[in-house]
């Protein structure tokens, strides 16, 4: 059933406004304004935290009115000047939220907005607490006819005669057919309908010409139903039933009937609306037809093809779209067979209407100049058993050819190619039937390619290009507060100990044990799971007694999760006792109760990626997402120089497709079948939120193209070819970077490079520069990772679950996403021990320290006078920050802007970065420590091998202990200063601290500092050769590493 879409504004309140009247408080009312339509509340009488608890309803416009009154809700906040001594109403603040920040009913939560500035010179503050959703009613009821309606008193009734032949079209509905206004707009700024104008007396028009003065009547009217109803056209009436002893009427007669219903599509249907603060239309569209309403503001409206595929090659192919037959001498369901370029293909059986239907297009490749030249189609009935139980040959019932060279070209954005009927020829029947079909030459870029059949997928339905959408995922927070009445009075007396144990699906958490004696155990402990939308799960609570025979279960608890508020912020939400049940029980009496605190926290983000890589931090709740700063279009072109990855009738073969990951949205390309140079030529579009992020880019082989050779029992997954990584910050606005990138994979035998894949991809700028600056300088992370931060390994614990969720929900999509596909997009895999990575990071460090290091020996040179220009120099640098010190740190600054401007000379040159084996020590692993990099835990190797590796581990470990020991001796050595271990140090120290003291009181701090440089600056020809007696005097500080056992 249709609905009607509204959008609801709660205002609840506001804290902390500034006070306007003259008196120390404020009289504040709000108006909100949305798509043209305004509301107001009541104004709360001197109150600096008014509270209001009033409900404003909005009318949802159309796309098409985003242009005139804009996607965006604007709120103001004033004084009203009729309360106190102001002559007009102050401005108290603004706000204004676009549509992708609202939410349907039932997700809403209390959120606090700070007002913003109308200038710059505006003093503004305090917050103001809303409720935003949207709200789909069924449409009002027409109200019955009036009696005696006005218009007709005045107006004589046309003649009888004149009425008949305009009674064939049928009139526009009466303006008092139209549904009456909600109460809510019932306002004195409501704009009044738009009214019909009285159509002219049929006295004053021919009345032979009925059809073209309904045609022409209504300009008005007709552009104010394009631009204001919602409605569709009305469908198209059935076509007439035909059955199969009907004898076939001749062309003409097929002529004028198209004609006729040609005509009869062409009435459109009036209605009348009066503006988007008017009364809306009934719904007229039959049902299972949605309006554009039951449509919700989320990211899946973006997931349309692109209409112009400028980053990929183009692709052209031959369209042939089926779609049916009539007054065909069929037994059966017939099928039809297609012909062209050297491939031959059947369609699936027709479906028994009033005709034949197939709708089916097919897709054939014209890559080679010397493709076939003919297009032939032709229709077929199938084989029917005899009674004997043998089946006769397919039974020919006719044949359309074409020419290749005559068919029309379409190019997007034209509008489809209409289908004809053709008369079929060749069949050995007396009557031929029809055959409706349309062929076109086109490209990838056609809306009809993704469903259509095509000659490199080999017809597998699970090979089409598909976009994916992760499900919504929340975290669900319950606290376990207390318990009560869990056992008997009697035998409350001895001390006894209480777990609760969590579960949601297969996620499984207990609390901490609680010691009591009085029976009522507390815990006040949270345990965060991750659920997934829709919420069809029980979240239940189970109540154990932990005995030293075991564990007794004395009651448990289910919670719809339905029935759980939700919450964006760190607010606190209302506890409830829930009664327990035993569980073995039939009756389910009473077994105590218990004290919990629940909610879905939609203020965290979900991770699903590990952090480095990850490609989307905003919140789950999506009043708090911020609008997008630009949008990054990937074009997949194919991949070169593929290695077979299986055999198919004993020849090596590879079907290959790629899967791009980005934020919560997924994209397959279709699976071109036994080639090791595939070419896809797709483009996507992917919103950018925040430009720290990362695209990821996989290739893979898939498994249920052809039956492979080898064992049957064993299910094969998909093959694993190679990924690519993209840092959206590292691309420049505007630029298309077109790279070809090898594919790698570690293997048991070491890196192995599996072909490469060509991308191309483009970063666009949506919103202004400053806004992109700006978003360096926020978190990465929601602010509830920051209030109430994660455990690093309770993070890591919920993202295994949060994968595994979406795992499970792309591997139900059709067609399937698998879950091996899945997991390694999202390098599930990829967070165990690898002496491999243990190095690679010790090498970053180093590299990392290299800087500091060369630094540091530049110093040394100095002072060592290698270079004595150098060093003179230094001392003049010295004299001018010692006696000018304002000059210290903008000489860093402008030394620091002198380093990267002469580094920009030497930036990488690479279109974009990739894996790097030598960074990563891929190419010189060795083979047992990349055989324990791939092991699983538990590990499935022999005993002496685990053997091994665990010695080596130990070797290792007995480095990173004498390091580890190293760094806590020198900070003990500090902290012995003072002390007192050793008392003659520690008074060495304590006397000369006094003693510089002194001498700094006495003396200028510039003299002292200039003594100090020149002193470490001297020539060698005055230092000696051993460690200064500073250093040897802390070196022979104790420590606590001669009290360790």
């Amino acid at each position: 059933m249709a609905t009607v879409r509204k959008l609801i504004v709660e205002v609840v309140d506001a804290r902390d406004l500034p006070p306007k009247d003259g008196h120390g408080t404020v009289s504040p009312y709000v108006v909100v304004d949305y798509y043209g339509q305004r509301r107001r509340t009541q104004t709360v009488i001197k109150d600096l935290n008014p509270k209001w608890n009033e409900l404003l309803e909005f009318n949802v416009g159309k796309a098409s009115d985003t242009t005139v009154f804009g996607d965006v809700l604007e709120l103001d906040v004033y004084h009203d000047k009729n309360y106190g001594p102001t002559t007009r109403n102050n401005f108290l603040g603004r706000l204004r939220l676009t549509s992708s920040q609202f939410v349907k009913k039932g997700e809403e939560a209390l959120i606090y907005f700070p007002l913003q500035k109308k200038s710059l010179f505006s003093f503004i503050q305090g917050d103001i607490g809303l409720k935003i959703y949207y709200l789909d009613e069924p449409p009002q009821p027409p109200p019955p006819p009036p009696e005696e309606p006005k218009p007709a008193e005045t107006t004589p009734p046309p003649p009888p005669e004149e009425t008949k032949p305009a009674e064939a079209t049928p009139p526009p509905p009466p303006e008092e057919a139209a549904p009456p206004p909600p109460e809510s707009e019932k306002k004195e700024d409501a704009a009044p309908p738009v009214t019909e104008q009285p159509p002219p007396s049929e006295s004053e028009k021919p009345a032979e010409e009925p059809p073209a003065e309904a045609a022409a009547k209504p300009p008005e009217t007709a552009a104010a139903e394009i631009g204001e109803s919602d409605q569709p056209p009305p469908p198209p009436p059935p076509p007439p039933e035909i059955s199969g002893d009907v004898p076939v009427p001749d062309q003409h007669d097929h002529i004028e009937m198209m004609a006729a219903s040609s005509v009869s599509k062409s009435v459109p249907e009036i209605k009348f609306v009066g503006g988007i603060n008017g009364p809306q239309p009934m719904a007229r569209r039959p049902s299972g037809v949605p309006s554009y309403t039951q449509l919700e503001p989320t990211e899946s409206m973006s997931i349309d093809r692109p209409t112009s595929f400028d980053l990929v090659e183009k692709m052209h192919y031959l369209f042939v779209r089926v779609v049916k037959a009539r007054y065909l001498p069929a037994n059966g369901r017939p099928v039809v067979k297609i012909s062209a370029s050297n491939y031959h293909v059947t369609s699936t059986p027709a479906r028994k209407t009033n005709c034949f239907e197939w709708d089916q297009t097919f897709a054939f490749g014209r890559q080679s100049p010397e493709s076939a030249s003919i297009l032939e189609v032709s229709v077929w009935d199938p084989p029917v058993p005899d009674p004997t139980g043998m089946a006769s040959g397919h039974n020919f019932l006719g044949g359309v050819c074409f020419d290749v060279a005559e068919i029309p070209l379409r190019d997007p954005p034209d509008s489809p190619l209409a289908p004809q009927w053709y008369r079929l020829e060749g069949g050995g029947s007396r009557i031929n039937g029809d055959l409706m079909l349309a062929t076109w030459m086109g490209t990838q870029a056609d809306e009809s390619f993704p469903d259509a059949w095509k000659t490199d997928t080999a017809g597998n339905p699970n090979a089409r290009a598909k976009v994916y959408q992760s499900p919504k995922l929340w975290y669900l927070r319950a606290t376990v507060l207390e318990a009560q009445d869990v056992v008997p009075i009697t035998a409350s007396l001895k001390e006894a100990t209480f777990q609760v144990k969590a579960q949601l699906g297969f996620q499984s958490f207990k609390t901490e044990p609680s010691l009591t004696r009085n029976g009522t155990p507390s815990w006040n402990q949270d345990l965060i799971f991750v659920a997934a939308e829709p919420f069809t799960d029980h979240l239940v609570f189970v109540l154990e007694n932990r005995q030293p025979k075991g564990t007794v279960t004395l009651g448990f608890a289910k919670i719809p999760l339905t029935a759980i508020e939700r919450r964006v912020d760190d607010r606190k939400v209302a506890s409830k006792w829930i009664s327990l049940e035993d569980p073995k029980d039939e009756k389910r009496v009473y077994s105590g109760r218990m004290h919990v605190r629940i909610c879905f926290d939609g203020g965290y983000h979900v991770m699903d990626e590990a952090a480095h890589v990850c490609s989307d931090y905003r919140p789950t709740a999506r009043q708090l997402w911020k609008p997008p700063v630009g949008t990054v279009e990937l074009g997949i072109i194919g991949c070169k120089n593929l290695i077979p990855v299986k055999a198919v009738n004993g020849k090596g073969c590879t079907d290959a497709y790629c899967v791009a990951k980005y934020g919560s949205k997924w994209v397959r390309t279709r699976t071109v079948c036994d080639s090791l140079e595939p070419k896809w030529n797709e483009q996507y579009t992917f919103k950018v939120f925040d430009p720290c992020t990362v695209l990821s880019i996989g290739v893979f082989d898939s498994n249920g193209v052809f039956e492979t050779d080898g064992p049957k029992e064993a299910t094969r997954l998909d093959f694993r070819i190679g990924k690519v990584r993209v840092r959206i910050s590292t691309l420049t606005t505007g630029r298309v970077y077109k790279h070809t990138y090898p594919l790698l994979v570690l293997s048991p035998a070491g890196l192995k490079k599996m072909g490469e894949v060509e991308i191309a991809i483009r970063f666009a700028r949506v919103s202004p520069t400053l806004d992109l600056v700006h978003a360096y300088s926020q978190p990465l992370l929601p602010l509830m990772h920051h209030i109430k931060p994660l455990g690093v390994g309770q993070q890591d614990m919920l993202r295994r679950a949060a994968v595994k969720i979406v795992a499970t929900h792309l591997s139900r999509s059709e067609p399937p996403l698998g879950r091996e596909t899945v997991l390694y997009m999202l390098d599930a895999d990829s967070q165990g021990f690898s002496m491999r990575k243990v190095r690679a990071n010790y090498f970053r460090i180093i590299n990392v320290v290299a800087g500091v290091m060369d630094i540091v020996g530049w110093i040394n040179d100095t002072r060592s006078w290698k270079n004595p220009m150098a060093t003179i120099l230094v001392h003049a640098l010295l004299v001018l920050l010692v006696w000018f010190p304002d000059l210290i740190i903008p000489t860093l600054l402008f030394y620091v802007f002198a380093i990267g401007a002469w580094n920009y000379r030497f930036r990488s040159r690479v279109a974009l970065q990739h894996f790097d084996p030598k960074l990563s020590l891929a190419d010189t692993v060795d083979r047992d420590e990349l055989d324990e990099e791939i092991d699983m835990v538990p590990s499935t190797r022999s005993y002496e091998v685990v053997r091994a590796r665990y010695d080596k581990l130990r070797t290792l470990g007995a480095r990173v202990q004498t390091v580890l020991g190293d760094f806590a001796t020198q900070g003990e050595r500090v902290q012995a200063l003072v002390t007192w271990r050793d008392p003659r140090a520690t008074g060495i120290f304590v006397g000369l601290c006094f003693v510089a003291a002194m001498i700094l009181y006495l003396v200028p701090s510039k003299m002292v500092a200039m003594a100090f440089g020149f002193y470490y600056l001297r020539h060698p020809i005055f230092r000696d050769r051993t460690p200064s007696p500073a250093l040897n005097f802390l070196r022979r500080l104790p420590s606590l590493s001669d009290q360790l056992l």
